[in-house]
């Protein structure tokens, strides 16, 4: 394997991209031998308003596979089957559904998936279960989240399980009277302490029975915004993938790379949001990021992770195609100084959804298109 010879990172990368985070290889090579045809299942935890929507979309409707996805018009749900099976890969809103109840966090869906995978295939072999995100700018996501309800979302059906049970209503006090929130101002949204926009990527990824779930009473906030950040933390690194809003085209790259898994179409960037077209001052604008500064926290920690993560893994590549143009050039030389007739240009088949470094040699068949910078576009319509 030529990652054997790739000793550590300081020593094969340059620190092109500066970091707090004292990273391991291990943190950054998220490469997963994801067998479709067995038992592997991909489990996509979909947080609001992080462009989740458009992902999931990808996954049921983007990626080349031997059996596609079977999304009927008028459905919502896709079948995603594995070739030759009555059993899904797939676990997501797009695929199984709500099944786990609606935008089911970490600690509802590590409790949840097995159990439901279990009562939907008769098989009880042993799974692997390969989670996935996206996470996206907290202030971005927040005022997002904001219009989102103040047009009458209420995502009042979500269960937030945790220990066996979802919380009470002195736990948990909902922020409004009526059936929405509908028409509520920012200065209402941010003024409501129960506001579960408030943190809500931290607290959807985080162990929530570490902290007694949303008994409040468990512990002091110090304590318990600490084992929070750190367990969302801990748990967003040891994810088999995630994405981020911000950068959809090194987004596909990192996913392709990972579950050595190609998209059909690129991914899109598009800037022009109903957050962005928000006009806030900066006394707002530091109110959200007070309300949100676990979620600040932790997106700075994702962002270094993640664009770590993407240059460790094109330097990797260019490493493997200079590897492999220098054993293409040695194997020329023997074969003339032996006599023997040159091969054809092209040979072999290529790496087919591998991790080599197809799609950054130039007159090659490429499994992966050449990464470009993120861009701003248009939204592709499905």
């Amino acid at each position: 394997m030529i990652s054997t010879e790739i000793k550590t990172w300081r020593m094969t990368v340059p620190a092109k991209v500066p970091s707090k985070f004292n990273f391991t290889e291990r943190d950054l090579d998220r490469h997963v031998e994801f067998n479709i045809k067995g038992d592997d299942v991909i489990v996509f935890l979909h947080i609001q308003k992080t462009g989740g929507t458009t992902f999931g979309r990808h996954l049921v409707r983007n990626i080349r596979l031997e059996q596609p996805c079977d999304c009927k018009p008028g459905q919502k749900k896709c079948t995603c089957h594995r070739p030759g099976k009555e059993e899904s890969w797939l676990f997501s809103r797009f695929s199984t559904g709500w099944s786990c109840g609606l935008h089911a966090d970490w600690t509802e869906l590590t409790n949840c998936v097995p159990v439901i995978m279990d009562k939907k295939e008769a098989q009880r072999n042993k799974r692997n279960f390969y989670y996935i995100t996206m996470l996206r700018d907290p202030v971005s996501r927040y005022l997002s989240e904001w219009k989102h309800v103040q047009r009458g979302a209420t995502w009042k059906t979500a269960l937030h399980m945790c220990d066996g049970r979802s919380p009470t209503q002195d736990e948990l006090p909902t922020c409004y009277n009526g059936d929405d929130w509908s028409g509520v101002t920012l200065t209402e949204f941010m003024n409501c302490p129960s506001n579960l926009a408030n943190n809500r990527q931290v607290r959807m990824l985080a162990d929530l029975s570490l902290v007694g779930c949303y008994n409040l009473s468990s512990m002091n906030e110090s304590q318990r915004n600490h084992i929070l950040l750190s367990s969302a933390m801990s748990n967003l690194k040891n994810m088999a993938f995630y994405g981020l809003t911000e950068f959809q085209r090194k987004t596909q790259y990192l996913f392709e790379r990972t579950f050595s898994l190609r998209f059909i179409a690129a991914f899109t960037q598009i800037n022009s949001t109903r957050a962005a077209n928000v006009d806030l001052s900066e006394l707002v604008r530091r109110r959200i990021e007070e309300l949100n500064f676990l979620d600040v926290q932790l997106y700075e920690y994702a962002k270094d992770l993640f664009l770590q993560r993407f240059q460790f893994t094109r330097q990797r590549e260019h490493q493997e195609v200079r590897l492999k143009r220098r054993e293409e050039r040695r194997w020329l030389r023997e074969q003339k100084e032996q006599g023997r007739p040159w091969p054809p240009k092209h040979r072999g088949g290529g790496n087919k959804g591998g991790r080599g470094g197809a799609g950054l040699e130039k007159g090659t068949d490429s499994d992966f298109p050449t990464t470009t910078e993120d861009y701003t576009s248009q939204v592709v319509r499905w």
